[in-house]
């Protein structure tokens, strides 16, 4: 696993250690940086379930002005940690180890507003995909004009809305999909 483009392009990132964790692919991060690419300079992203970190260091490998990884497993966050050690990432990124459902929560209470949301719960907890669609579709974390990316199993359909949220786009490749989501 590496970072595919920007200041830390080609840098390695590890991935925790076991099978708990599925950390997007590469070539999957390659599309959806690709899509949204025009947008990340300057940019605040949440990585919800962040695993390795990989999408939200992605995103501040491109220009983003900050990114928020939650997780909850005890080797995902000390991955996480070393991942951002590794580059030296200091500034613009908060680990938050909490349930991703309290996260936002808290992340709403104190004003956090972002440009997008990156969701890849374990695909096992698919419940998870509703509760936090849900919750973002009347939550004050997302600015206008934000985006809401849930990566899921070619198999399982999270559905297309959620509230406020509709699905705009949907990429597949291999057995891993994008959804996109924004407010109306």
């Amino acid at each position: 696993m590496r970072v595919i483009a920007g200041q830390y392009k080609s840098r390695r990132l590890i991935a925790p250690p076991g099978v708990q964790t599925r950390p997007t692919s590469d070539r999957l991060r390659e599309t959806l940086f690709n899509v949204v690419a025009g947008r990340v300079p300057g940019s605040v992203w949440l990585d919800l379930f962040a695993g390795s970190g990989a999408v939200g260091i992605e995103a501040l490998s491109r220009g983003a002005h900050s990114a928020y990884f939650v997780e909850v497993s005890g080797a995902a966050l000390r991955t996480i940690r070393k991942n951002l050690q590794s580059l030296a990432i200091e500034e613009g990124s908060e680990v938050i180890e909490r349930e991703a459902a309290t996260a936002l929560r808290m992340l709403d209470a104190q004003a956090v507003a972002c440009d997008f949301v990156f969701l890849d719960p374990p695909y096992r907890k698919m419940g998870d995909y509703e509760q936090v669609l849900s919750f973002l579709s009347q939550s004050r974390l997302l600015r206008p004009g934000a985006e809401v990316i849930a990566e899921h199993d070619k198999h399982f359909d999270p559905g297309d809305e959620f509230g406020s949220l509709r699905r705009h786009r949907v990429l597949r490749q291999g057995d891993a999909v994008l959804s996109f989501y924004k407010r109306e």
